[in-house]
């Protein structure tokens, strides 16, 4: 990846992996690890490896809406909050898909229900990927 993507302060991304083809996320550079709001987590092992399933909203304004996603774990990690508490939280790796091109990133699995949006994304999952315009939103081609 070459030339970098000019993002605004929101974006509609995709993270096909986990089947959701359209998210409205918050593009924060003061996080420095996305994280995403999600229910019911439940981990479990299959075949030696661990595994977390829970509940995706896709649409903030649709919260009926419910995707179940399975995805390994790949840690527990002790995260500092934006109220400033520290939470445990299951990390995964997944696909980040903007426009043409995707990249894996890390999310750490959290409760944001009382946030405007479903999805924070932070500097790890940008960094050498994205310009960002933080007086645009949507730059993004739909």
């Amino acid at each position: 990846m070459n030339q970098k993507i000019v993002i605004g302060n929101a974006e509609a991304i995709c993270l096909p992996e986990l089947g959701i083809p359209h998210l409205e996320a918050r593009i924060d550079t003061g996080a420095q690890t996305s994280s995403l709001h999600v229910d019911n987590i439940e981990c479990f092992e299959k075949n030696g490896r661990s595994y977390v399933e829970f509940d995706l909203h896709p649409d903030v304004y649709h919260l009926e809406q419910v995707v179940r996603c399975t995805a390994p774990l790949k840690a527990n990690r002790k995260v500092k909050s934006s109220n400033g508490t520290f939470e445990h939280r299951c990390v995964i790796t997944t696909m980040l898909r903007m426009n043409d091109q995707q990249w894996p990133i890390d999310i750490t699995l959290t409760n944001r229900e009382n946030m405007t949006y479903m999805m924070l994304l932070g500097r790890q999952a940008m960094a050498d990927k994205v310009l960002v315009d933080p007086s645009q939103s949507h730059l993004l081609a739909p």
